[in-house]
């Protein structure tokens, strides 16, 4: 891919609800362009309340990309993100030189700014095994399978998460190396610069702030939207928070009390993950989630 250097991606990062929708409208309007959406949750359009998508005047507002746009019967992954966000941002590129991108899923904002590791194709069997294995055994027999073959990624992923467990012991099982030596390997250079801005706030802000969006989700009818999905519960695009916490309490598990409660906790580890994420990076420009826009775009502009 040849290097345009004329050619800016500003990206909008931060943990969740601290209003990076609103920004990145803001300076897609302001410098004319159009919004790549880099949430993983938001893929889905079988998904709205609990992933809380743009509202429909959000999405008026400005062009978005990647919202709702397939099933969560699709498979779909982070390199096929990756390639199509990719494809799409140079069409953007044609008509305007800045195009926008917004999203707290570190991983798919790392795939398109830096490229992704490459990893060889693996037996299915392999894959087939481990989630037979996660439903019989549980996600504990798996974080200590990866715990003795690469504890460099068990220390490092995210260890509740049954999908990023299985993606790395089918590469250890599947190669006999470890997942990690796969990692920082040389990347295919893109053809823009990238410009990313951090929001932030005090953690007791986030978590006030998280605790009152997923109260708004309740009322709003995410119950609902959760029975709705219940059937399919142990597909892959359904293994995130906010769904399974009320599908346990749909199970009988749990009471519809604990699941929010739940749901209020995981949304707050998850939000100190993404944090701990973004903050390795040290090109990213933080701001308190409430600052002007117009300090914002000046620095932007100073970049250009």
């Amino acid at each position: 891919m040849p290097s345009q250097k004329n050619n800016y991606l500003i990206t909008i990062v931060g943990p969740t609800a601290i209003g990076k929708t609103a920004l990145s409208i803001q300076l897609a309007n302001h410098f004319n362009t159009e919004i790549i959406s880099c949430d993983s949750r938001q893929f889905y359009k079988e998904m709205t309340i609990g992933t809380a998508v743009p509202s429909k005047e959000e999405l008026n507002a400005a062009k978005h990309h990647f919202i709702q746009d397939r099933s969560i019967f699709d498979a779909y992954n982070v390199g096929e993100f990756e390639r199509d966000a990719l494809q799409k941002i140079s069409e953007l590129f044609l008509t305007n030189n800045i195009v926008i991108m917004v999203g707290g899923s570190g991983l798919y904002v790392d795939a398109v700014i830096n490229g992704l590791d490459y990893f060889p194709v693996i037996d299915p069997a392999i894959r087939e095994q481990l989630n037979d294995d996660l439903k019989e055994n549980g996600i504990e027999s798996l974080q200590q399978q990866l715990r003795e073959l690469d504890v460099e990624t068990y220390q490092t992923i995210t260890i509740d998460n049954p999908h990023r467990i299985i993606r790395a012991l089918e590469i250890c099982i599947g190669t006999g190396k470890t997942y990690s030596s796969f990692k920082n390997k040389p990347k295919t250079p893109r053809n823009f610069t990238s410009i990313k801005i951090g929001l932030n706030a005090e953690r007791e802000i986030i978590y006030d702030r998280i605790n009152q969006r997923v109260n708004i989700m309740i009322a709003n009818g995410l119950l609902d939207e959760a029975k709705n999905l219940y059937p399919n519960r142990n597909l892959n695009s359904l293994q995130t928070v906010g769904y399974r916490e009320l599908f346990s309490f749909l199970d009988g598990a749990i009471s519809k009390e604990f699941a929010v409660e739940e749901i209020k906790k995981n949304t707050r580890r998850f939000a100190k993950r993404q944090l701990t994420w973004f903050k390795k990076d040290e090109n990213i420009a933080w701001y308190p989630f409430k600052s002007e826009t117009a300090s914002i775009i000046k620095y932007i502009e100073e970049k250009l």
